[in-house]
């Protein structure tokens, strides 16, 4: 086994560090899946195509986002976290810039699709389990929540930029500032981060004093990560976590992210306007994603993720009314409350994973975001074909909160473990 520095006490630990390079990176690669709510008015309007079209390359990219989560963790496992995620972000980079030269639909399934769905799921949220779980003990939930806020934050905060930049110079060029994101982090990351705290010479923040590197055995990625997913399939509460957070998607990525702007403009109101909102989601969603990292040390997760969907789901029962050619109070309210509640229930669906299946709770978190985005991609392509056969998006939206409060249900149906996992035995809790 290669040697190692001895651990040493530092006044700012290098797992904070860690902790900001990561949320950076987080951010520049969500920068794409900002794009399209802004970008699908444009292509509409150049190319003639219909909004199930465009959709459906949508669709390809929240599903591989999704489906290379768990892969991506174990090769993080095995080949480390720097290398993963600089070609994570080059994959971004190119199809981002690449999508300039399309000239029909189909291309935008290599580019917007494929690439770039390759590249955002290999920096999604099993990127931010990975640095959390080995990075932090004590604050694992918080530094989590922080992750989690960046990727989320980070797509809408770009919203307006993209807008702007969309409407001004042309989506092309909007194309190109999103690459340019994604590649500025790239040099960061090489300089900063490192896979495992002993590796700085540290202990994980939190870790008990005498903590020692544990072992490691790196299996083929793709092996661990189907052995991980048939260990979880005889789990209950795997089930039940995978299917709340495929309505989680549904609801956030899949309609909201990707449709609110269309719908907005349906009523009237201008895109950056709409894209403005997005970007005030983005905002609250930082307090309220870094809020649930904190409540889900303290708190039982399943309970927080219960009040999370039902929120949610008022949210979207009322949307249909509030939508107008301007910026009502009311509108102002649901983005604020909608921001709070994005992806809040991240951290404590990522505790469950952990505290059930132990070591490979990240992996296993990998599977469960694939279902997330599974249900994003059924919901992008299901509202627009709604759209395209009612002419509005009212039954999406309802849809969607009778869904929430179905996750609700199964947040419930989610049982606590018989033993609260670290980074121990693995327990099946029934």
């Amino acid at each position: 086994m290669k040697q190692t520095r001895p651990v040493r006490v530092r006044r700012w630990h290098p797992a904070l560090t860690v902790l900001v390079v990561s949320f950076l990176a987080l951010i520049a690669a969500a920068g794409f899946r900002a794009a399209p709510g802004p970008l699908l008015p444009a292509l509409q309007a150049e190319f003639g195509w219909s909004t199930t079209a465009i959709s459906a390359a949508i669709s390809v990219n929240l599903l591989l986002y999704g489906l290379t989560a768990p892969f991506a963790a174990a090769l993080m496992d095995r080949f480390g976290v720097r290398i993963v995620t600089t070609c994570a972000l080059g994959l971004v980079a190119a199809g981002s810039a690449l999508s300039i030269f399309v000239t029909a639909a189909w291309q935008l399934l290599l580019t917007w699709g494929l690439l770039i769905g390759l590249g955002t799921g290999s920096m999604a949220l099993a990127f931010a389990a990975t640095i959390s779980q080995r990075w932090f003990v004590k604050h694992r939930g918080l530094a989590m929540g922080v992750l989690t806020a960046g990727g989320a934050a980070g797509q809408l905060l770009f919203l307006p930029i993209i807008a702007e930049v969309a409407t001004r110079t042309g989506w092309r060029t909007a194309s190109l500032v999103i690459a340019a994101a994604a590649l500025a982090i790239v040099p960061v990351l090489l300089l900063v981060l490192r896979d495992y705290p002993e590796q700085r010479g540290v202990a994980p923040l939190g870790a008990e004093p005498g903590w020692q590197p544990p072992s490691r055995v790196h299996s083929r990625p793709g092996r661990r990560s189907l052995r991980a997913l048939r260990t979880a399939a005889r789990v209950p509460s795997f089930w039940a976590l995978a299917a709340a957070f495929a309505i989680c998607g549904a609801t956030t990525n899949g309609l909201i992210g990707i449709h609110f702007i269309p719908s907005a403009h349906d009523h009237g109101m201008p895109e950056t306007v709409a894209a403005g909102l997005l970007a005030v989601v983005g905002i609250f969603d930082i307090a309220g994603t870094i809020g649930s990292g904190w409540l889900t040390d303290r708190i039982d997760p399943r309970l927080l993720l219960v009040g999370y969907y039902a929120f949610r789901g008022i949210g979207l029962a009322v949307l249909p009314y509030l939508l107008s050619d301007s910026i009502e109070p009311s509108i102002v309210v649901f983005v604020v409350i909608y921001g709070l509640d994005w992806v809040a229930t991240v951290p404590p669906t990522v505790a469950l994973c952990q505290r059930i299946f132990g070591p490979d709770g990240t992996v296993v978190f990998g599977w469960v975001f694939a279902s997330h985005q599974l249900g994003a991609a059924i919901a992008a392509l299901g509202a627009g074909v709604i759209r395209d056969q009612t002419g509005s998006y009212t039954l999406a939206w309802l849809s969607g909160a009778a869904l929430c409060l179905l996750a609700a249900g199964l947040s419930v149906a989610t049982r606590r473990p018989a033993v609260d996992h670290d980074e121990h035995a693995v327990t099946t809790a029934h």
